[in-house]
């Protein structure tokens, strides 16, 4: 799972840094992203969101904050064990 955001529009993005709203914008966009792979890696693969839990080792509340677009309540662990899951990888990288 690679989620670039270098690409963004230089305009919007310099707008967003000056108004001191790009990091928390970025970040959504990010989680947003991340929630919908998520949901549809579940879904290709007919993964139940308890079932989901279980492999996770964790509760269907830290799953359901994963997987809610709008919930900012994640941690690196969380997401890791997430993508373990499902049998998929994860990097973050600085650019």
């Amino acid at each position: 799972m690679i989620i670039r955001t270098e690409n963004l529009d230089s305009g919007f993005a310099h707008w967003l840094k000056a108004e001191g709203m790009f990091e928390e914008a970025n970040a959504a966009a990010i989680k947003r992203v991340v929630a919908s792979q998520l949901r549809e890696a579940m879904a290709k693969e007919h993964i139940s969101e308890t079932e989901m839990a279980k492999r996770m080792h964790t509760s269907r509340t830290s799953l359901g904050r994963l997987l809610d677009p709008d919930s900012d309540a994640v941690t690196l662990t969380t997401l890791f064990k997430a993508v373990s899951a499902i049998g998929r990888q994860i990097r973050v990288e600085l650019i």
